[in-house]
């Protein structure tokens, strides 16, 4: 899994009204055109409500460290 750009990424997730499930978070990525490399990414977090985009890309941080 490469790294993903938290500017890119809110880009993929503009639109998303929080706090926002992962389910919704992917779903509005595929509608935004995100690629499979973002979508993959977004289905690595923990299935949870996330508050506010920067606790997504927190979360996806951790995650891509933990696979590193």
């Amino acid at each position: 899994m490469s790294q993903i750009n938290p500017i890119q990424l809110q880009k993929f997730l503009k639109g998303v009204d929080y706090p926002a499930s992962k389910n919704t978070l992917i779903e509005n990525a595929k509608k935004m055109g995100a690629d499979e490399n973002v979508c993959n990414s977004l289905e690595q977090l923990p299935d949870e409500e996330f508050e506010a985009p920067i606790d997504v890309s927190q979360a996806l941080s951790k995650e891509q460290k933990k696979h590193h």
